[in-house]
């Protein structure tokens, strides 16, 4: 099925919705049935069926279906937010006694769930250099159960080589997951390469307009069958309605945000790469990242975000240049319409970010839909200020 198929018709059965172009929000909490022989039946198949918005919704399972289309799984289920997705899937692999591998530098509240919270039930964690194979293979213990990707990170941009991982990982009845939310299905497939598990962070790219926070995870449908009735149904962080239909709106342009942020984005990454006051840029479709090789064999296209390290160590000099800028917000995310810029200093005496091991004059920057000369020279403006 094609993208386009998928993004503007799929699971989309508007006969049932007085022909509408546009689902509606089934904005109820609850269905009613008409006997109770059919209420219990419902019950019995509460995934699949209106019963109670916690478990199934029809505004929300249109957009299931959407996104498990768009990553190659079977199904997906939908969270509150991208960390909730994260956690029901980690969740849902371990046990108490159970060993963790973790690429190093992951998204921080996945970080802390394995290293801070998942520590008081006795799983334990291996964060590893990932850029390398053989290093998962060293870190493998008796009791790893879950090898946790994250292909690229959102801030280094370091990436992993999904295929052989996940080929290590079934010779080992390793389960895999995958955060997909850098690339987006459309960028790259984790689950062709082999994944057990992708999530995504949909408030980034999936929904693309800033509006709703929302987390993906799409697998097999034994598996989703699972977490739902598990992690899902017990925690109980779900979508609103009319959240998941802010989405289905958002999915329409997804092949053209991404591809308009991620062309205009070579541009500026090409404009910074020359500039005196940058001291690196990482992004993995330049031809001297260490990795640009693998980017290439298993992204077809790279996202609109990288980081820079700025030519200066004083955290003033970092601050005057992002206060300088005009056309990007000061703010965290991506994956929206707006450009936007986020200093590793901002972290630095902050209650919950505080032990980054990241350096104070690296610049996360998103390159959103304006014009890629305005926003150049907007950078060249601000550069000027160090």
């Amino acid at each position: 099925m094609d993208i386009s198929e998928i993004l503007n018709h799929l699971g989309e059965d508007r006969e049932k919705y007085f022909k509408a172009v546009t689902p509606p929000v089934m904005q109820s909490s609850i269905f009613c049935f008409n006997s109770v022989a059919e209420m219990r039946e419902g019950l019995k198949k509460e995934f699949v069926t209106p019963f109670y918005t916690r478990g199934h919704n029809p505004t929300v399972a249109i957009l299931r279906q959407k996104l498990a289309a768009l990553e190659g799984s079977e199904d997906a289920l939908i969270f509150a937010s991208g960390s909730a997705a994260v956690a029901a899937a980690i969740m849902s692999s371990v046990k108490s006694g159970d060993h963790v591998i973790c690429i190093e530098k992951p998204y921080s509240w996945t970080n802390k769930l394995l290293n801070n919270y998942l520590v008081n039930y006795n799983v334990k964690t291996t964060m590893i250099d990932g850029t390398k194979l053989e290093n998962f293979e060293k870190a493998i213990q008796s009791n790893t159960k879950l090898i946790y990707l994250e292909s690229p990170n959102s801030h280094t941009f370091e990436l992993q080589d999904i295929a052989g991982v996940c080929k290590l990982a079934k010779s080992k009845n390793i389960t895999t997951i995958c955060d997909n939310s850098y690339s987006t299905p459309l960028f790259q497939q984790p689950i062709a390469l082999g994944v057990d598990m992708v999530v995504h962070s949909a408030s980034k790219y999936l929904n693309g307009h800033s509006d709703v926070v929302a987390g993906v995870l799409c697998a097999s449908k034994e598996r989703i069958n699972k977490i739902f009735a598990s992690e899902f149904m017990t925690i109980g962080g779900i979508i609103s309605p009319h959240d998941a239909w802010l989405m289905l709106r958002g999915l329409r342009t997804l092949h053209l945000r991404v591809n308009r942020s991620a062309e205009s984005t070579e541009k500026v990454v090409e404009f910074l790469e020359n500039h005196p006051k940058v001291e690196k840029v990482f992004w993995p479709f330049l031809k001297h990242h260490p990795q640009y090789e693998l980017a290439k064999k298993q992204m077809c296209k790279c996202g609109g975000m990288f980081s820079v390290l700025l030519e200066t160590e004083k955290i003033e000099e970092v601050e005057q240049f992002c206060d300088s800028l005009k056309r990007f917000l000061l703010a965290c995310s991506w994956g929206g319409h707006e450009s936007l810029v986020f200093p590793i200093a901002a972290l630095y005496d902050s209650q919950n970010y505080d032990n980054s091991e990241l350096p104070l004059n690296l610049v996360r920057i998103y390159i959103g839909l304006e014009d890629p000369e305005v926003l150049i020279e907007d950078l060249s403006n601000a550069l000027a200020t160090i």
